[in-house]
């Protein structure tokens, strides 16, 4: 067993995850000792404006002091940082990341969307009962949309797509995005054949609470109900009604919608929500890396 600390930049949050990372039966599972979640919302100046602002530069800044001051109590034997969508559309991206490493002396790292799909894909939870031959890994973000698909656990394809839950806020999804979602979901596997739907992020996380049962698991209807109900009520009510955090009232409605496509076009009847993400899944390469060094 290892200790190691992941770092991913979304278009939404930020995210540290201190975890232990072990073996059983040759696949690397992720036990988590602490997660700090900070609501940069980066893809709110991106997404409009086209750049990341002074003031989200000076809290990217904080937030990377923050977290090499909690690395330094849990003295983790590896670290990595890693930033998506919102970092990657950026047209300021290169100054954001030089002034990071000044300031912080953290390399954070852009990666592309095929690549955050691998990694997301990589992530295991030893409580998912695969009942099928198919399955899709899915994690919606701020800004992109992953997809990964694997028959007998055997990896197929992925893609990425530049549809995301801050995007969809800002009506800025082009409509070939949805047909590219839509013909990948048809195409990729035999969609009349079962699969196994595993999906990550905190929206997913937070529908399955609210509208799905209490396995990790929720039903196309239940997302389709989830649609309906949170439609329902303004921002403020959300936040209310729900008891959701301010940077997720707003983003939940067009998550709900993304997956509600998602499920139908894929023939999906259900989804399984482990609580798992682009962290857990550069914690397993870290560990992947460390195995093979020593």
């Amino acid at each position: 067993m290892m200790k190691f600390a992941t770092v991913d930049i979304g278009s939404n949050a930020g995210r540290l995850l201190i975890s232990h990372v072990f073996e059983k039966n040759n696949i690397a599972f992720v036990s988590k000792i602490a997660l700090v979640r900070v609501p940069l919302r980066l893809g709110m100046d991106v997404f409009e404006k086209g750049f990341i602002s002074d003031e989200k530069i000076e809290m990217l800044i904080k937030t990377f002091k923050a977290y090499n001051l909690i690395r330094d109590i849990y003295k983790p034997e590896g670290f990595d940082a890693c930033a998506t969508a919102a970092l990657r559309e950026a047209k300021n991206s290169e100054l954001v990341l030089n002034t990071i490493n000044q300031e912080t002396g953290i390399d954070l790292i852009i990666i592309d969307g095929l690549e955050e799909a691998n990694i997301v894909s990589k992530a295991n939870n030893i409580y998912i009962n695969k009942k099928f031959d198919d399955t899709l890994y899915i994690d919606v973000g701020g800004g992109s949309t992953e997809c990964s698909y694997f028959k007998n656990e055997k990896f197929i394809a992925s893609e990425s797509f530049q549809i995301g839950t801050i995007k969809y806020l800002f009506d800025n999804v082009e409509s070939n995005e949805w047909e590219k979602l839509q013909n990948w979901l048809e195409t990729v596997r035999d969609t009349t054949d079962k699969v196994n739907c595993i999906c990550s992020g905190g929206n997913i996380s937070k529908l399955r609470t609210l509208f799905g049962e209490k396995d990790n698991t929720i039903t196309r209807q239940q997302i389709k109900n989830a649609v309906g109900e949170l439609e329902k009520h303004s921002y403020e009510e959300r936040i209310e009604k729900y008891t959701l955090r301010p940077d997720i009232a707003d983003v939940i409605v067009p998550a709900a919608k993304i997956f509600n496509n998602i499920m139908k076009w894929g023939n999906v009847d259900y989804i399984v929500a482990p609580k798992i993400g682009l962290v857990d899944g550069l914690a397993i390469e870290l560990y992947r890396n460390k195995m093979k060094s020593l």
